[in-house]
């Protein structure tokens, strides 16, 4: 077999230890420009096969810091029609317009684009996390009612991009470039169980969470069912969603801090928690493990999660996917390989390999 048809193979092939995630973030908020993150995943594409790619920037919207943004693809203008008639009903639309893109020619498909920043109508969610159930009703309720129309990001000041492509197309594709943001996260290949599709690729978002993931989650079905017991509903059909969901649940409505979702996603094996010589602790563990055990995430996974405070990188309980960590001045970076961080920071001053299990956190300072 030639060295062509041989990559050609590879390419095509289901190759589940691939794809490739990068993050950045300034811890002083400043905002800089996406052109560091589209080189970083960029440099990775070989861990791709060009079938899903995307970005989530944090700080993009500053004239609509204070608004709702929901990032909307429609198959056709009657889905859009609907939508939108749905969304007028439950909301304030502060302004609505097609999202700037450039035509690709490799891109063959394009679904229809728009972006609406919304303010929540008087009287429909008097209180602050009312209104954050009521956005995240709202998103599910279109996504699972609405045929042919897919809200892929909802936050407050931030953005997800996505498409079926290479990281370089896609990026291109949403003129990524043009954003500024403080927080960065890219992602280069599609979901490892399901096919191709716009609103399947990566990065994953709800309110203003989003989750890039290297992996296979072979605990989804329980993960699945326990989420929906709690109102959230998967439908893009595949594994990376529960995270984004299982993100949400424990951090803003059960309120728990990330040091401890990492115990509870990564949990030690029963085996470690038994030699734990601390009691208190090993009563602890043991406890979160009984409490949490459906939201438990059993599979290789390497993640970057972020929100508009918070970036973190993530790993499986054995480390079956690779993360590097690194620093420099008020920046953080995290990514599959090293390489992808020193192309963009040549002289970082610190560089590690997070260990199993251990979240690497980089807050916003103030």
């Amino acid at each position: 077999m030639e060295y062509g048809q041989l990559k050609e193979r590879e390419r095509s092939g289901r190759v589940p230890s691939g794809c490739g995630v990068s993050g950045i973030m300034n811890r002083t908020g400043k905002v800089f420009s996406g052109d560091g993150i589209l080189a970083s995943i960029c440099s990775m594409t070989e861990r791709g096969n060009g079938l899903g790619s995307g970005y989530a920037g944090y700080g993009i919207y500053p004239e609509y810091a204070d608004n709702w943004c929901f990032h909307i693809m429609y198959d056709e203008r009657k889905a859009r029609e609907l939508v939108e008639e749905y969304i007028e009903s439950r909301f304030e639309v502060v302004n609505e317009e097609p999202i700037p893109t450039r035509k690709v020619d490799a891109l063959k498909y394009v679904p229809l684009l728009f972006r609406y920043f919304l303010n929540v109508k008087n009287g429909f969610a008097p209180e602050s996390a009312a209104e954050e159930d009521y956005v995240i009703k709202t998103a599910m309720d279109i996504n699972r009612n609405f045929k042919g129309a897919c809200v892929f990001s909802s936050g407050k000041n931030m953005g997800i991009f996505k498409g079926v492509g290479n990281p370089g197309e896609i990026g291109e594709f949403y003129r990524i470039e043009d954003y500024k943001g403080y927080i960065w996260t890219a992602h280069n290949r599609f979901p490892t169980n399901t096919v191709g599709w716009w609103g399947g690729a990566h990065p994953f978002g709800i309110l203003d969470w989003s989750v890039v993931h290297n992996g296979e989650i072979s605990s989804y079905g329980i993960n699945r069912r326990y989420l929906e017991n709690a109102g959230y509903y998967c439908t893009f059909f595949t594994d990376t969603e529960v995270i984004t969901y299982l993100f949400d649940l424990l951090g803003r409505k059960h309120k728990l801090d990330f040091e401890l979702i990492g115990k509870i996603l990564a949990a030690p094996f029963w085996s470690e928690i038994e030699r734990e010589k601390d009691e208190r602790n090993r009563e602890f563990l043991k406890t979160l493990r009984i409490i949490y055990s459906s939201a438990l995430i059993n599979g290789p996974f390497a993640i970057i999660v972020a929100n508009s405070t918070a970036m973190v990188g993530l790993n499986d309980r054995i480390k079956l996917r690779p993360l590097v960590a690194a620093e420099k001045g008020e920046f953080i970076y995290l990514a599959s390989e090293e390489s992808a961080i020193r192309l963009i920071c040549e002289n970082p001053d610190n560089v590690w390999m997070p260990d199993a299990g251990q979240p690497v956190i980089a807050k916003l300072k103030g």
